[in-house]
C-alpha cells in the first residue's frame, strides 16, 4: 500500500512542480527525494516507487508531446542521436533516463531517512 501511495504522491508531486513552478527539469528530484524521507519504505521499494512514477510520467509526457507536432522534431533528434531516426527508440530513451534518475533520487531519500 506504501509503494503505491508513494508512485502517486511522487508523479503528482513532480508533474506540479514541472508544470505550476517556475523551476527547471530537474525538480523532480527534489520532490522524489522528499517523498522518500516522507514515507518510510525499504531501499528497493523506494527505488522501485520513483523509478515507476517518473518513468510512467515522463513517458507520457514525451508520447503527448510527440503527436502533438507528429513526431517531425523527435525523428530530427533521433537522426541527430544514434538512434536511426526512431522517435520511438527516443521516447524509450527518455523515458528510461528519467525513471533512472527518479529511481535513484528515491533511493536518496530513503537512504537518507535510515541515517537518522
Amino acid at each position: 500500500m506504501k509503494i503505491l501511495i508513494s508512485i502517486i504522491l511522487s508523479a503528482l508531486l513532480a508533474y506540479a512542480a514541472g508544470i505550476y513552478g517556475n523551476l527547471p527539469w530537474w525538480s523532480f528530484v527534489i520532490t522524489n527525494l522528499i517523498v522518500a524521507m516522507a514515507i518510510p519504505q525499504k531501499a528497493f521499494y523506494s527505488f522501485l516507487s520513483g523509478f515507476v512514477a517518473i518513468g510512467l510520467l515522463w513517458c507520457g509526457l514525451a508520447i503527448l508531446l510527440d503527436q502533438g507536432n507528429d513526431h517531425i522534431l523527435s525523428m530530427k533528434v533521433a537522426t541527430i542521436l544514434p538512434l536511426k531516426g526512431s522517435y520511438i527508440a527516443l521516447i524509450a530513451v527518455t523515458t528510461f533516463m528519467g525513471a533512472l534518475l527518479g529511481g535513484l533520487a528515491s533511493l536518496t531519500g530513503s537512504f537518507a531517512r535510515a541515517t537518522k
